[in-house]
């Protein structure tokens, strides 16, 4: 489905970063794992791929730093020769209610999740554009749509990357150029698994199919959009949220 094509993930070394680079490898795609933090994550992951047949490389950036951010689409053009495919997964959150959220908190996460996301369209756009063909996914969240206690920095973080989805979709689709984003609800994550246990059935009975859901089924959503059977849709925001938002 990926055969020969070469992808960039953000946040490569867990969760949902995991599971779209495991996905994007048993695809055929060529797979450049962006990390800040996570090297021994990375070298898992890299020497899983190597063990399957997949073709992999890790590149240690952090988003929120043009120059690195630029640094992490030069590198892999140099590496690979092109670039097809750039997710947009690398995210934290730094939870708080509004009177006690710091400007630190909020600045942490519109620099990594937002602003992030925007070096890395901006450098892989000047790729993509010369190439006249590309795909760009921007993972979002339920809760750039709905809102939440406690998380005003998340949620507008999340929004941003909706709004600036559809503007980035509308600038680059006469180039050839697909931009969409992908909203996850809950799923199985490190993230989740600390959750306290009334706010897991709380969450569990919003949720049409009553279950959290798996990083898997969101790397199956970003594998099909950043194939060619997605080929005719962009500025589109894809809920893989068990119905909870519908």
């Amino acid at each position: 489905m990926l055969k020969g094509k070469t992808a960039i993930i953000t946040g490569a070394g867990r969760g949902i970063g995991r599971a779209i680079a495991l996905q994007f490898a048993g695809h055929g795609a060529r797979v450049v794992l962006n990390y800040r933090k996570s090297i021994s994550q990375i070298e898992e992951l890299l020497q899983v791929i190597k063990d399957s047949g997949g073709e992999a490389i890790a590149i240690k950036a952090d988003v929120s730093i043009e120059e690195e951010a630029k640094l992490l689409i030069k590198e892999a053009v140099k590496e690979f020769g092109k670039l097809d495919i750039l997710v947009n997964n690398a995210g934290i959150n730094k939870d708080n209610l509004l009177i006690r959220m710091s400007e630190e908190e909020f600045d942490q996460v519109i620099n990594i999740n937002l602003k992030g996301t925007f070096f890395c369209m901006k450098h892989a756009a000047q790729v993509m554009l010369r190439q006249r063909f590309g795909k760009i996914i921007n993972i979002s969240s339920v809760i750039g749509i709905t809102g939440n206690i406690g998380q005003s920095n998340y949620a507008a973080s999340k929004a941003g990357v909706i709004g600036m989805t559809k503007s980035v979709a509308r600038e680059l689709a006469s180039r050839g150029i697909t931009v969409n984003a992908v909203a996850p609800g809950f799923i199985r994550t490190d993230m989740t698994e600390t959750l306290p246990d009334k706010v897991k059935e709380a969450s569990m009975a919003a949720i049409p199919l009553g279950r959290f859901g798996d990083s898997s089924e969101v790397a199956g959503a970003v594998s099909f959009l950043a194939s060619d059977m997605a080929n005719y849709i962009t500025g589109q925001v894809l809920q893989v949220d068990g119905g909870m938002i519908m």
